[in-house]
């Protein structure tokens, strides 16, 4: 810069070449007459002649260098800042020659103004500072303005500011605050009038060379560096929306910053100025190098500068470098000043504020649109020789895989990301109106968290932003390998880590990247996971932060990572205080990023067992930081660590995601042993994986022979998991509702998982749940909330589950007493052994808790009565005209069944069957129960039995007819449950079938009445004087026989005829017997109607009454069981809309295999409650398009859920299932369809929750998902149709119900990974006060074992979490309840007792 003008500091007058004094003298006498006449419009100059404007403007020159002469130096700035207005508007002041040949002119007023901004011997006043403002300022209204400036004077200029800023910045400078405001206000205008400079007269090649080789000078100064990102910002807002259009997310600067660029400016000089400008600080990395910046700074300049605050500068540098590498990524983010943070390990202060980021989405394209639209002389590549040495890894598979997780996604405001630190001033037209502030010393600032949303879809791939900014960003990363520099540069050093995990974890599907860069990459993460006590704890934080999607990425080798990995989770997740990383992270934030990698992480040592990994860095790496060997030898290390962080994690979201990541674990180890597969020897080749794994380029490796690695079973795991879930679920969690439900969910997908161990811990588990609900219910009613009732409700269900999963739980008596008590509790709010005096259920007052509460409780003892083998489970659909069928009968029969309602809430239909020939003495009787909780079918027979027991020759025959009984008991059916049975079961057998009822072995036996009690037995009232009579009676009957067999000894003739039976009863009234039998027929169960406010015990029904069958068929189609559904899609790579992706499952080629599969597992092919079949059979040549919802549907059932899968697959709105509003609606079907398999898929559309399941096959898809475009209007008639869920359809009025319903729905995203896992993303707002929903979670991985688990599991809990906050949403038995009462009150027959008798002596 000296070499621009003679003499190294500017131009010198002639002035100068005679005394001080005389100098002096000459300036204050000229200068003064000059600046008299400034400011008076009628006011002429004084020069007329180029002579004399020239001797002027030596004695002005000389008068700006005026150390003590304020006002002549304020009078000399006067004068040329109106001298300059000569090139704008020129006034009557301006000299005849100035006005003539202003570029002229004005070129050499910038030469002399420079001697101005050269340091001064005396302090910087606060006169001085607005001096050198009024100049800046007229300098900046002349490049604004100043449209016949040539190139010549526009050359000038940027030599002018860049003299300037170059004595102001170079040392040795001033200080003080005025000085560096002078040094902000200066910056401002070089980069503004630069910028109007790239717009009006473009630099030449050797003024931009020049003004880069400053900048490499000047950012040692914080001031250059936030300018320059300022600047840069402002260019990469602009280029972003040239390059890829207005729908790319805009990179979000202030309105100051966006009038820095000119809006004029051609779009082919916007990539210009942009590519010129990033490359103005050349590589931010070389800050920390002292003697690369510039000449090598003397002592006294090492104090002068104080280099203290080059670190907090190089991290400057770096963040600004960072906010672009999100601009280009697509993320919208808004520079804002940060909040002051102070962290009170150093003295040190700063302003600075280090941001924190959660990763995003990995959505890419396949090249940077932009690349072709740079400079021709090329892009910024890593050079050749800075490249770190290439780990070495030693794999035992041949191909490379990769692993990942999808990070959730946030919607909510986003941090400051690239704004300064110290609000640049902005310039203004006008003078004295730059602000300023202090500039911030080096410290390591404060990772502050902030909710970042996805990428765009449309984004450039990595390679080309690594090829833009990777050099910068891994030397920045490897400085302090390279060059040993202390800690105090961690803050840049965490920044680059950061920003390159983000930018690795958005490769796209199938993208490749260079092995340069994924070496080095490699290598940045293996130096900054270190967890040795010389580690940086900065850059830990930063890495963990923003790695949380590294494993789900299909990185080549990033199986390398797992062991570096794993030792930093246990280093962070295990230590309770982190008092290491207190001062630069958020605690909560960096242990919710650690856990989402944990759960990345889980599925690894299983999916690949024999996969060896070594790391081997010149022995760097041989501490516990780095450990080779198999992944399986990891899995003990991962069990320790989700088990250790569950004891220590306080907040309520980590704890929720821990607990999916326990389900998930406990189900993969329990499907992995059930396939044969054990820790202890490994199939080489897995189910899941389609491809091995290592990592390209290393030699495989397998273990020694004999070599077996020690962990625990599954059985000890689940053991141990329950135990530590019931413990912390009854101590630690009880007063969170939030993790209450979701540990009681996962304890309720761990009482599904299938492992063997000891009835007792099941028993503890179910106890542990119990003392659960006593304390809840036990609360204060202060403390008594809807979220308290949601949780005492959700304990019930999970109690269920494990009533139902395991029955013989209930053989113990303490367990079946707990179970009851806690039943007892939700019915009538108390348990009687608390009480003093046990009272009867009649005498006991009802005071449940809450409505809800007391109906989850009557669930429960339904449960129980069933576990318990009292009620068949499962069985057939069966009404009366079934049981017609079964009987042999003919229709007409179906009028004959007699109808009865028992303690006014069971219809009973009972059927006499006619007598035959064969079985006279054996009348039978077909009950169809009617209940809250199903329907139940049996059929009984009664017979005489002798009181004294059995003889030997009649004990065959009864065993016979007792076995026909049991068989015939077996008909009993549970009317709604149609995954599950099929046809009647009409044989014995020892167990259930999968497909058959219940089998209940009921032992006919005597139920002894009243009316036999009456007469006592003989035994019981003999006395001794009766005793004496029937010894003389049986002597007497005795002597009789005697007598009469005389004759026949005594062969006389006389013949005796001997007695015959009499005809057996040809007709029975067998519902009478029945009810009589149950004590029903008492005068206290019947009574006539309209006495007594109590209803009846014993009540018939007219069934005569029109509308009766219909009334009872609807009461049929309602289910005792929860029914929910699903939809299922396949998205293939580039698609886009709804038809396409709809149209997909019409054909197997439309499919990968592995949806098929996936399909397969998720449940069987039903059609209206009828099994078709094996899942091959029934899927054809379709591509799983046959189960819309039309013929039939993939039905999963157990004891207390039914879920619906339902494959669409047609656009058209009459093609698809439509819930029970609509079809009730229009009783029309659409043509094809058959209208029983309507109903029965209707009963699972739920028309207030939505869930789509979605595989996707590349996963950048999955923010062009178009859930609108299947949720939006298809239908012009009045009213409205408006597409819910997915093609559901109610009729709505309001366009807005439609938009609300698709915020609401939840979609689950499933995309399979080359390594044979699965990637899990979720997208929508599943429950606003108690998400999320476990155990499948955005960030999560599974295997294929476990998928269909973890998805089923994952869909009966969001139905049961939006029932929980919806109360327009009963349980399923409750709606049961209340059409029965219903129908009760409607066809109730008041016939008065003598008619009620009478009529049961009659047939029907």
């Amino acid at each position: 810069m000296e070499q621009l003008w003679p003499g190294g500091r500017g131009y010198l007058s002639v002035l100068s070449c005679f005394p001080p004094s005389v100098g002096r003298d000459v300036a204050v006498a000229v200068v003064k007459p000059l600046g008299a006449g400034l400011g008076n419009p009628s006011t002429h100059s004084l020069l007329h002649t180029d002579r004399q404007v020239k001797w002027a403007m030596e004695v002005l020159c000389y008068g700006l260098t005026l150390p003590s002469d304020a006002e002549t130096v304020k009078l000399c700035v006067d004068v040329y800042s109106d001298w300059l207005t000569a090139l704008v508007s020129p006034s009557e002041s301006v000299p005849p020659p100035i006005s003539r040949e202003p570029n002229l002119y004005v070129q050499k007023i910038l030469r002399h103004l420079c001697s101005l901004f050269q340091p001064r011997s005396d302090q910087v006043s606060p006169l001085y500072l607005g001096l050198c403002q009024q100049v800046l300022s007229a300098v900046q209204s002349l490049a604004r303005e100043g449209a016949a400036m040539t190139r010549d004077t526009w050359e000038t200029l940027l030599h002018f500011l860049l003299r300037i800023n170059h004595a102001v910045l170079t040392p040795p400078t001033a200080a003080g605050v005025l000085w560096e405001q002078l040094s902000d206000a200066s910056m401002a205008v070089l980069f503004e009038v630069w910028l109007l400079s790239c717009w009006r007269c473009f630099p030449s090649r050797s003024m931009w060379q020049t003004f880069r080789h400053m900048m490499t000078s000047w950012r040692r100064h914080l001031v250059a560096v936030e300018q320059w990102s300022r600047v840069v910002s402002a260019l990469t807002s602009r280029l972003l929306l040239l390059t890829f259009g207005p729908s790319f997310p805009r990179l979000k600067v202030p309105d100051e910053d966006s009038a820095l660029i000119p809006a004029d400016l051609e779009d082919q000089r916007v990539s210009h100025t942009w590519f010129r400008f990033l490359h103005l600080l050349s590589n931010p990395a070389d800050i920390s190098q002292q003697v690369v910046v510039g000449s090598t700074p003397s002592p006294q300049d090492e104090v002068l500068r104080g280099d203290g605050s080059l670190p907090s500068i190089f991290f400057r540098a770096m963040r600004g470098v960072s906010a672009l590498v999100d601009a280009f990524l697509g993320v919208t983010v808004i520079n804002q000043d940060p909040s002051e943070q102070q962290p009170p390990h150093t003295g040190q202060t700063s302003r600075i504020h280090f941001r924190d980021r959660l990763p995003s989405l990995s959505v890419a394209v396949t090249r940077s649109p932009f690349k072709d639209r740079l400079p021709p002389y090329g892009l910024s590549r890593p050079r050749s020789g800075s490249a770190p040495p290439t780990p070495v890894n030693i794999l035992s598979r041949a191909n490379t895989s990769s692993y990942g997780t999808s990070p959730p996604k946030y919607n909510g405001q986003l941090k400051p990301v690239a704004k300064a630190t110290s609000k640049p001033m902005a310039v203004s037209s006008s003078p004295h109106q730059w602000k300023s502030s202090p500039h911030p010393t080096s410290t390591s600032p404060l990772l502050c968290s902030s909710l970042r949303p996805p990428p765009s879809p449309v984004r450039c791939s990595v390679d080309s932003l690594l090829h833009l900014f990777g050099s910068w960003l891994f030397d920045a990363a490897l400085i302090h390998k390279q060059s040993g520099l202390p800690d105090r540069w961690a803050a840049g050093r965490a920044e680059a880590c950061g920003t390159l995990c983000r930018i690795f974890t958005c490769k796209k599907t199938a993208e490749e990247i260079l092995s340069v860069y994924l070496s080095r990459f490699y290598m940045t993460l293996l130096q900054g996971l270190q967890v040795s006590p010389e580690a940086c704890p900065p850059v830990l934080a930063s890495i963990l932060l923003n790695s949380t999607s590294l494993f789900c990425c299909d990185l080549r080798g990033v199986v390398l990572l797992l062991p570096p990995f794993l030792s930093a989770l246990e280093n962070v997740l295990l230590d309770r205080e982190l008092l290491r990383f207190k001062c630069y992270a958020n605690l909560v934030d960096l242990r919710r990023s650690s856990i989402l990698i944990l759960l990345s992480l889980l599925p690894l040592p299983l999916q690949f067992p024999l996969v060896q990994s070594e790391v081997l860095l010149n022995g760097e790496f041989s501490g516990d930081d780095v450990t080779g060997g198999s992944i399986l030898s990891l899995k003990p290390r991962l069990i320790s660590v989700l088990i250790g962080v569950l004891n220590l994690e306080t907040d309520s979201f980590n704890i929720q995601l821990i607990l999916a990541a326990i389900l998930n674990l406990v189900q993969d180890s329990a499907a992995f042993e059930a396939a044969g597969q054990t820790q202890q020897e490994a199939a080489p080749q897995l189910d899941g994986a389609r491809r091995p794994c290592s990592t390209g380029g290393t030699t495989a490796k397998t273990r020694a022979p004999g070599r077996t690695i020690q962990s625990e079973t599954t059985a000890s795991l689940w053991v141990k998991v329950v135990q530590l879930l019931t413990q912390r679920l009854t101590i630690q969690w009880k007063n969170n509702s939030a993790i209450c439900l979701s540990a009681l969910e996962v304890l309720g997908g761990l009482a599904k998982v299938k492992v063997k161990v000891e009835v007792a811990e099941r028993r503890r588990a179910i106890a542990s749940v119990c003392s659960c609900i006593v304390f809840q219910c036990g609360r204060p009613p202060p403390l008594h909330s809807r979220e308290l009732h949601s949780v005492i409700v959700a304990s019930f269900c999970c109690l269920n589950v494990w009533l139902t999963q395991h029955p013989a739980v209930l053989d113990e008596q303490d367990c079946l007493s707990g179970v009851l008590e806690i039943v007892e509790l939700g019915l009538s709010g108390s348990k009687s052994r608390q009480e003093e005096d046990v009272r009867s259920k009649e005498e006991k007052e009802l005071n449940p808790t809450s409505l809800r509460v007391k109906e989850a409780a009557e669930e429960t003892l339904s449960c129980v009565m069933q576990a318990s083998g009292v009620f068949p489970f499962l069985g057939d659909l069966l009404d009366e005209a079934a049981l017609i069928n079964l009987c042999g009968l003919n229709n007409s029969n179906e009028k004959k069944f007699r109808y009865f309602v028992l303690d006014n809430s069971v219809i009973v239909a009972l059927l006499e069957q006619p007598a035959q020939p064969d079985n006279a003495s054996r009348p039978s009787l077909t009950a169809l129960i009617r209940g809250p909780t199903g329907c139940h079918t049996w059929t009984l027979e009664l017979r005489l039995q002798p009181r004294e027991g059995i003889s030997p020759t009649q004990e065959p025959e009864f065993a016979q007819r007792r076995q026909e009984v049991i068989v015939r008991a077996t008909v009993g059916s549970n009317r709604d449950n149609s995954g599950q049975q099929l046809t009647p079961v009409l044989e014995c057998s020892d167990g259930a079938q999968e497909d058959s009822g219940k089998r209940c072995d009921i032992r006919t036996q005597s139920f002894p009445v009243k009316a036999d009690l009456s007469i006592p037995p003989l035994h019981e009232i003999v006395t001794e004087a009766v005793q004496q009579q029937l010894e003389f009676l049986k002597a007497a009957f005795k002597r009789q026989q005697q007598v009469e067999a005389q004759p026949r000894l005594g062969g006389l003739s006389g013949v005796m005829k001997s007695c015959r039976m009499p005809p057996p009863v040809a007709k029975f009234q067998t519902a009478r017997l029945f009810l009589s039998h149950l004590g029903l027929l008492t005068p206290e169960t019947l009574k006539n109607p309209g006495i007594g406010s109590a209803p009846a015990q014993l009540v018939s029904l007219d069934s005569s009454v029109p509308g009766f069958s219909e009334d009872l068929m609807r009461l049929d189609l309602l289910p005792s069981r929860r029914r929910d559904s699903a939809f299922v899609f396949c998205m293939r790579a580039g698609q886009r809309t709804a038809a396409e992706i709809v149209r997909n499952v019409t054909s197997s080629h439309g499919v990968p295999p592995d949806f098929l599969d996936f399909l397969s597992s998720l449940g069987q092919p039903v059609a209206a409650g009828q099994r078709l079949g094996q899942f091959s059979a029934v899927l054809g040549d379709s591509g799983g398009g046959v189960f819309n919802g039309d013929k039939c549907v993939l039905v999963d059932a157990d004891a207390l859920t039914e879920i619906a899968f339902i494959v669409p697959s047609s656009p058209h709105m009459s093609d698809w299932p439509k819930s029970q509003v609509e079809a009730e609606t229009h009783s029309e079907s659409p043509g094809g369809v058959d209208v029983k398999s309507s109903r029965f898929v209707s009963s699972f559309i739920r028309s207030d929750s939505k869930l789509l399941i979605v595989w996707i096959e590349r996963f950048q898809d999955v923010e062009s998902f178009p859930l609108t475009e299947l949720l939006s209007e298809t239908k012009t008639d009045t009213p409205r149709c408006v597409r819910l869920s997915v093609f559901l359809f109610v009729c709505l009025y309001d366009l807005a119900v439609c938009v609300s319903l698709a915020l609401s729905a939840q979609l689950i995203f499933i995309h399979p990974l080359q390594t044979g896992l699965y990637r899990i993303c979720l997208h929508g707002n599943p429950s606003s006060k108690c998400s999320p929903v476990v155990p499948l979670v955005s960030g999560s991985v599974v295997s294929q074992r476990s998928l269909d688990f973890l998805v089923r599991e994952t869909v009966v809990n969001f139905f049961h979490r939006r029932q929980l906050e919806n109360d327009s949403a009963p349980l399923p038995h409750v709606r049961r309840k209340h059409m029965i009462s219903d129908i009760i009150d409607r066809y109730r027959s008041h016939r008065p007792e003598p008619t009620f008798y009478s009529a049961l002596f009659q047939d029907p």
